[in-house]
């Protein structure tokens, strides 16, 4: 029978009445998540959402894609699915230059807490 199921068909039970607390994140996922080098996942997956974006409004399909972005077509799938293991920051840039995408590096200051460094991708 499956988990939470009362019984009866159709009238599945869940084991809590009421939600449990929320934690309120901190603004990068990656790091909720203790993943190492959150503000590099992030900026990775913001990079993959825009790359994804721009296939979407070229209407390319993974094929044509591939082709644009020197990969084969299954690595293209697995990068649009947020796979980005073995990209690199720069390797994704190129595959933006590759979209047409001009990429801009800016750097300034954190002012005086050293602990406001992040890296930021707009």
């Amino acid at each position: 029978m499956p988990s939470g199921s009362n019984g009866k068909r159709g009238t599945a039970t869940t084991t809590r009445d009421k939600p449990g607390p929320i934690d309120r994140g901190n603004g990068n996922v990656f790091a909720d998540l203790a993943i190492p080098d959150p503000d590099v996942a992030l900026a990775k997956a913001e990079l993959v959402r825009r790359i994804r974006e721009l296939i979407a409004e070229r209407n390319l399909t993974p094929a044509k894609a591939a082709v644009r972005l020197g990969l084969d077509q299954p690595k293209v799938s697995a990068l649009l699915r947020g796979r980005v293991v073995g990209y690199t920051l720069d390797r994704l840039f190129r595959f933006l230059n590759a979209l047409g995408q001009r990429v801009e590096i800016t750097i300034s200051p954190t002012g005086s807490n050293p602990k406001a460094a992040t890296i930021v991708v707009t």
